[in-house]
């Protein structure tokens, strides 16, 4: 079991509803406001961004390995779909006041050590680790030594990594 704001999520709950906004506001703070606005409108109670910024998810190359060219959805490189697709860090702020003021709760994946120490100053009340960063295990005793409930998608695991995972987060 676990509880992110007044919300518990295990088997012997209903289950809890989460807007995942991710890079859907298109670089837009009036989208993301509307997106927010519509979760609530529908009941969702819960809404969970990304916390990252281009430079702490790959380097700013533009060598083969560095593009995106088979994809009908983006062609350019990870740098740039990176720096395109972050909430900005100026957001961060204002969305948790947002959805405080809409009696919602916001959390956040962070994908490196610094996004926690920012989310930690905004009191975040939870935090969800993607299942790309299941095996960075710095990022997880991060997460881990702040004492909040956590979220570890697995889709990306193999079964060893998620008992490693699993193991070292207990751990710490």
């Amino acid at each position: 079991m676990i509880k992110i704001g007044d919300h518990i999520i295990s088997s012997k709950h209903l289950p809890v509803l989460v807007a995942e906004i991710s890079s859907n506001h298109n670089g837009s703070w009036s989208r993301m406001v509307r997106l927010i606005k519509q979760a609530h409108k529908v009941g969702i109670k819960v809404i969970k961004i990304q916390t990252y910024t281009a430079d702490t998810m790959t380097l700013n190359i533009k060598k083969k390995e560095f593009l995106i060219k088979n994809s009908k959805y983006y062609k350019g490189s990870l740098y740039d779909l990176y720096k395109k697709a972050h909430t900005p860090w100026n957001w961060h702020n204002k969305i948790f006041q947002l959805c405080k003021k809409l009696n919602m709760v916001c959390f956040s994946t962070p994908f490196d050590e610094t996004a926690v120490d920012f989310l930690e100053k905004l009191n975040v009340p939870a935090y969800k680790i993607s299942s790309f960063e299941c095996t960075d295990f710095p990022l997880i005793k991060k997460i881990a030594n702040t004492g909040k409930p956590t979220i570890i998608s697995t889709g990306m695991c193999s079964k060893k990594e998620i008992q490693e995972t699993v193991k070292y987060f207990k751990k710490n």
